[in-house]
């Protein structure tokens, strides 16, 4: 029943900027929190940026500076806004939901960074 579902992926040039958002639906949004990670094509999954119900925010260093994690707890929503992207940003971006042992996945979006 829970839900979390991405948009805002797309097509970018190198040094431009792209704003993802995740609805989530089916939870009590405001006790978890909130994370995005993104995928490359043979590579793991890492994590790009949390941020708790408390507004605590981490990145992984390459990001750190050009993208920012925020949460709207009233509209179930969590967005990561991307500047100065890079080619090697281009992946698929999931959405990611935790709490305890409850930990939810959306499908993912994807972001293409190329000239």
């Amino acid at each position: 029943q829970v839900q979390l579902v991405e948009s805002g992926g797309g097509l970018v040039q190198p040094g431009g900027s792209l704003r993802l958002s995740c609805a989530a639906s089916r939870i009590f949004f405001g006790w978890y929190t909130m994370g995005w990670y993104r995928q490359a094509p043979g590579k793991q999954r890492e994590l790009v940026a949390t941020i708790t119900s408390g507004g605590r925010t981490n990145y992984r260093d390459s990001v750190k500076g050009r993208f920012t994690i925020s949460r709207d707890n009233a509209k179930n929503t969590v967005y990561l806004q991307m500047n100065s992207l890079r080619p090697e940003d281009t992946a698929v971006y999931y959405c990611n939901a935790d709490y305890n042992n409850d930990n939810y996945w959306g499908q993912g979006t994807q972001v293409t960074v190329s000239s």
